[in-house]
């Protein structure tokens, strides 16, 4: 997924690049990978898998003019050759694809401002709904059961296939509309709303009664990381924080290296691959390296979310709690095709300050837990000395 024009810490990556590390639902509704950006290309660029990386661009690239002279789809031919090179996190997307992701990164998206989960009955449930979307307006609220999409089925489905249905084939427009069919209690009706552009809420803020202050860090879209750096610097001096990363699927890098930077004083925050040599990422100084801070992690907290759970964690900045993250550490760079569409191949892995590699194996959390997830991180802040 490419990302607004931003440039990464200099000792990282050279000036004017863009790195973006996100995985499917994030945003909300966005289908994601990991990606680098150039100037070049006006699109995510940074290689790392050096020869074989070009190799793999050049052969798709190859495939779609050919396709295309051939008076054939030069998408098609491209996923095609994706599909065959065995790049897991490969993908090809067409050019209003590829645009939504930039207005995604750019912290917009075209919905109807509601986050769903599966709940362990296989029920699918409203976790959140957005202030002020069509889905507030009409009445939906957390909690309620998503029992249809425009009439099908989505209990036992992933969250990832319910997003896409709620998107509708292809990208969806503000104006289009989707019939919801909802259950309260012993209510059951449906719910005709119209999608809209809405603005994301990466982060939310939450000041709780024991003392200490909830962070919720959705995605890191542009901005996200100045928003968590001036929560952190507004927290009253007594509380400490519960950063919480849960179903965080991962954004721009850049945002999340400020966002670790919040609470830490420089330094290392991660390492990857750049054409064959090992560079790395650092954080900021000046951030907060006293108050107590532990982070809410899960099996939804994804790519750029991890760079920033490995940083707290290996530094001993953060207690983590939860369940293992997702192992997603791979990065994708796109590369424009004749046809404007954009293929996106893997082309590096990032690894934490301590030198794990999080790509596949995920990030075990000091403390595990299944149920009670916050309740159990606030009796550890508390014992750090972060709440009464």
């Amino acid at each position: 997924m490419p990302g607004p024009e931003v440039t990464l810490h200099p000792r990282g990556v050279r000036r004017g690049a863009v790195l973006t590390l996100v995985f499917a639902t994030v945003l909300v509704t966005a289908a994601a990978t990991d990606s680098w950006q150039s100037d070049a290309e006006k699109s995510p660029s940074l290689s790392a898998r050096s020869v074989a990386a070009a190799t793999d661009r050049q052969a798709v690239a190859e495939a779609a003019a050919e396709a295309m002279a051939d008076g054939k789809s030069g998408k098609e031919a491209a996923e095609e050759v994706v599909s065959r090179s065995g790049d897991r996190w490969g993908a090809v997307y067409d050019p209003a694809e590829y645009e939504e992701f930039e207005q995604a990164l750019g912290g917009e998206y075209t919905g109807v401002g509601l986050w769903a989960e599966r709940a362990q009955d296989g029920r699918i449930e409203v976790s959140r709904v957005q202030r002020g979307g069509p889905a507030e307006r009409a009445g939906v609220r957390a909690g309620d059961r998503l029992r249809t999409i425009d009439g099908r089925p989505v209990e036992n489905r992933p969250v990832t296939e319910v997003v896409q249905l709620l998107r509708g084939d292809g990208v969806a427009e503000a104006g289009s509309s989707v019939v919801l069919g909802l259950e309260r209690g012993a209510r059951q009706w449906s719910e005709r709303l119209r999608r809209a552009r809405l603005a994301t809420e990466a982060v939310t803020v939450e000041q709780l009664a024991d003392g200490a202050t909830l962070i919720k860090v959705a995605s890191f879209t542009k901005g996200s990381g100045e928003q968590v750096r001036d929560a952190v610097r507004a927290v009253p001096e007594d509380h400490g924080v519960l950063l919480d990363l849960r179903g965080n699927g991962g954004g721009l890098v850049t945002e999340a290296v400020t966002a670790a930077s919040a609470f830490l004083d420089g330094g290392l925050v991660a390492t990857y691959d750049m054409e064959g040599e090992q560079r790395a990422l650092y954080a900021e100084p000046g951030g907060d390296t006293d108050r107590p801070v532990v982070a809410l992690v899960d099996g939804g907290t994804m790519s750029a979310a991890e760079l920033v759970t490995g940083a707290l964690k290996d530094r001993g900045r953060a207690v983590t709690v939860g369940s293992r993250t997702f192992g997603k550490g791979s990065v994708q760079m796109p590369s424009r095709l004749p046809d404007g569409s954009v293929a996106e191949l893997t082309v590096g892995h990032y690894r934490t300050p301590a030198g794990h590699s999080v790509d596949g194996r995920g990030i075990s959390p000091d403390l595990a837990v299944s149920e009670r997830a916050e309740e159990r991180a606030r009796t550890v802040l508390s014992g750090l000395g972060g709440g009464s």
